[in-house]
């Protein structure tokens, strides 16, 4: 069974910076291709970033160079560097994963088996 486990969530200033963090317990996360998305109550969920098993990255518009996602093997975790944080990034964030290979910037949710619990982001102004 795998479990991925979210962390580093929180409330934070425009302006500022978190890093979110995304545990992978039961498969290695080389592996994995992995997501971050996000959601906000009544809304869809979107795609942040993904990153896939030959770590090429892709972002959604409007996180575009200020969002970052990495993994760390050796550690069997995903980032998600998030700076110049505005209120509009307040959601929700969920990483998800999969064993497939899948394409650099895979954002459809149906590809991604594996999701985590869930952390808070609270961008305020």
């Amino acid at each position: 069974e795998v479990r991925l486990v979210e962390s580093g969530g929180g409330s934070v200033e425009v302006g500022g910076s978190l890093r979110l963090s995304c545990t992978s317990f039961g498969r290695p996360l080389s592996s994995f291709s992995m997501a971050w998305f996000r959601q906000i109550p009544g809304a869809q969920r979107e795609a942040v970033a993904s990153i896939n098993g030959y770590d090429a990255v892709g972002y959604t518009g409007s996180v575009t160079g200020r969002f970052s996602i990495s993994k760390d093997r050796d550690k069997n975790t995903l980032y998600l560097q998030m700076s110049n944080l505005k209120p509009e990034d307040s959601a929700m964030y969920y990483c998800a994963g999969t064993p497939l290979y899948l394409p650099q910037s895979t954002f459809d949710e149906s590809k991604y088996v594996d999701w985590g619990q869930g952390t808070q982001v609270t961008v305020s102004s």
